[in-house]
């Protein structure tokens, strides 16, 4: 089985992330998209990220009506900081039947030299990168490698940092994300602070 591993806070996960968890889905040649829910980092700050449980809450909700999509903790289960490469280790001893491929945006691919051991990840699994407009690979060294695919996916340049702050400002976002997600985080009155 092949699976495609999309990482991310998902603080909180919304509309444009489930399109293109679907479109990888559905035109990547991908049997599974997993939803790789983000422990927080330890580096950054943790004012708007809600909990690791909340925010795998709202990923199940968005995804329960999608086959091909599902929500995962397995993240919250091994040693922080973590690092892809290390992730893709674990999955790789409990799952040594599955391929595992990851889903990037265009921004991520330029920096991917960065990453640690991106050359063992390299070796072992696919990338499939999906467009945003503010990327430019023009030059990038990772353009034709052939690990690396550039799927034409609808480009969406929605955040949830946008969506956060304009709860916070009492702006409606409910178009932004699934229905719900919206009822969930509107009930529990979350991002209103």
């Amino acid at each position: 089985m092949k699976i495609g591993l999309y990482f991310g806070t998902f603080n909180p996960i919304h509309i444009g992330h489930l399109i293109i968890a679907n479109h990888m889905g559905e035109y990547s040649g991908l049997d599974q998209i997993w939803m790789m829910v983000t422990p927080h980092n330890p580096l950054k700050k943790k004012d708007t990220l809600l909990d690791d449980y909340q925010r795998l809450q709202l990923v199940f909700l968005a995804t329960e009506d999608y086959p091909k999509i599902k929500p995962s903790d397995f993240e919250f289960k091994l040693p922080q900081p973590n690092y892809t490469v290390n992730t893709l280790s674990h999955l790789q001893d409990k799952y040594p039947t599955y391929e595992f491929s990851l889903i990037m945006g265009e921004d991520n691919i330029k920096t991917f030299h960065k990453w640690k051991n991106y050359e063992t990840i390299l070796e072992n699994h696919d990338i499939y990168v999906y467009p945003r407009i503010s990327s430019e690979i023009e030059n990038n060294e990772f353009k034709n490698h052939p690990r690396i695919q550039f799927i034409n996916a609808p480009i969406v340049e929605i955040s949830s940092t946008f969506i956060r702050e304009n709860i916070k400002n009492k702006k409606n976002v409910q178009p932004l994300l699934p229905a719900k997600v919206w009822e969930y985080i509107d009930h529990n009155n979350l991002y209103k602070k």
